[in-house]
């Protein structure tokens, strides 16, 4: 786009990786993504080019393969990509957050085993917090590791996981009560264990299931899977920083990086439905006129490109403060929650800007239209993330004495 989303400040480097990755977009991606998704076909062409690219290694140390980059770059880049197809970028973001979890938790053996791998696109991420009967409530996991010698073994079934099929590396949050006395908070009784597996469906390692895809409305081509263990064993340094009951505060950490990435795919496809709208408001006419000199449309698209700009003001807020260091849970839950619900605003005004044709899947309108509301729900529902907010703006205006 010419004017919208623009970013202030970024470095010479910064801009020349997103010249690039946009240029990738608008060349690999948005010509084949509508037919890729109308077949629930895995883009392990794209995939490919984006390994090319270097793009599995953007936030990966240097010293691990990776490019260094700041999440800022990374979620810029997600926009791009969630912008062309936003199936797309839920690939990298799993990968990412375990790459991110793996950097600020992990071992030194841990990080010099997986880091450069993944960097290099040839361990790919995913990871496991929820389960079936769970939801938002992470505290009520029952998944569970037993520890038997050097090992662990693990029991119990987990849910939605993103790249549960092509993922070689699943970080699986599960409870372990061994050294933590009964009656322990839940959440300090939990342990995030690296779990390496074969790509594909069915017994993928002994004790490891992956059942097949779910059939999903939208956030097609990229598989989201369930997970079974059945006495899965698991050597002990294969616990995320080698000590156990940490898990929930590494995945809740994680679940930020994750955040920040929602609310840029929320951008991604926000720009991409204004686009659209915007080119077809010019291109239809009704009454003699280009359907774009009526009044109506004009404020439409006004509205539009409000929500846009708006979203990825507090996407990059959010991205800047966590690579500063700071706490920025708030900043976050807000982008996330402004992104995503702004996101379906935008995504049906372009759909009723198409009118008749919206509906057909002709159009590309059509497959955002059944995307955007995974959005609402993915990294947490708009009620988790307004909870989050509401929490945090009571820490910070606690009335004294």
């Amino acid at each position: 786009m010419a004017r919208l989303a623009q970013t202030h400040g970024l470095t010479d480097v910064q801009q020349e990786i997103l010249a690039t990755v946009r240029d990738f977009v608008d060349k690999e991606i948005i010509p084949v993504a509508t037919e890729l998704e109308h077949r629930d076909e895995y883009p392990q062409q794209i995939v490919d080019g984006l390994k090319e690219l270097g793009v599995f290694g953007l936030m990966i140390p240097e010293e691990y393969g990776g490019l260094g980059e700041s999440l800022l770059t990374y979620a810029l880049c997600v926009e791009e990509i969630a912008r062309g197809w936003m199936s797309v970028s839920g690939i990298i973001n799993t990968h990412f957050i375990v790459a991110y979890m793996l950097k600020q938790h992990g071992t030194q053996e841990q990080k010099e085993y997986f880091l450069p791998r993944m960097a290099a696109g040839e361990t790919r991420g995913a990871f496991s917090m929820s389960e079936p009967a769970l939801g938002s409530d992470v505290s009520a996991i029952t998944s569970k590791a037993v520890k038997d010698g050097d090992e662990y073994v693990l029991n119990g079934q987990k849910m939605w996981l993103t790249n549960g099929g092509t993922s070689t590396l699943v970080a699986v949050l599960v409870r372990s009560d061994e050294g933590h006395p009964e009656g322990t908070a839940p959440h300090k009784s939990m342990t995030t264990f690296l779990v390496e597996k074969e790509p594909g469906f069915g017994e993928v390692r002994p004790g490891l299931t992956v059942p097949g895809k779910i059939d999903k409305m939208g956030y097609k081509g990229v598989d989201t899977t369930e997970l079974i263990m059945d006495g899965l064993r698991i050597p002990a340094n294969r616990v995320l920083g080698g000590v156990t009951g940490r898990g929930f505060y590494q995945m809740m950490d994680g679940v930020e990086v994750g955040r920040v990435n929602v609310a840029a795919r929320g951008c991604g496809v926000a720009q991409r439905a204004f686009e659209l709208g915007v080119q077809y408001a010019q291109q239809r006419h009704t009454f003699g006129k280009p359907i774009a000199q009526h009044q109506a449309i004009q404020f439409k698209l006004a509205e539009m490109a409000t929500k846009v700009e708006a979203a990825h003001a507090m996407m990059v807020n959010a991205a800047r403060k966590k690579d500063s260091g700071e706490r920025n849970d708030l900043e976050a839950g807000m982008a996330k929650y402004l992104a995503s619900e702004y996101c379906k605003e935008v995504v049906e005004d372009a759909f009723r800007i198409h009118g008749g044709y919206g509906f057909s899947k002709e159009y590309e309108i059509e497959r955002l239209y059944r995307e955007a509301p995974m959005l609402l729900i993915g990294e947490g529902t708009a009620e988790i993330q307004k909870m989050i907010i509401g929490r945090r703006l009571l820490e910070e205006y606690r009335l004294q004495g």
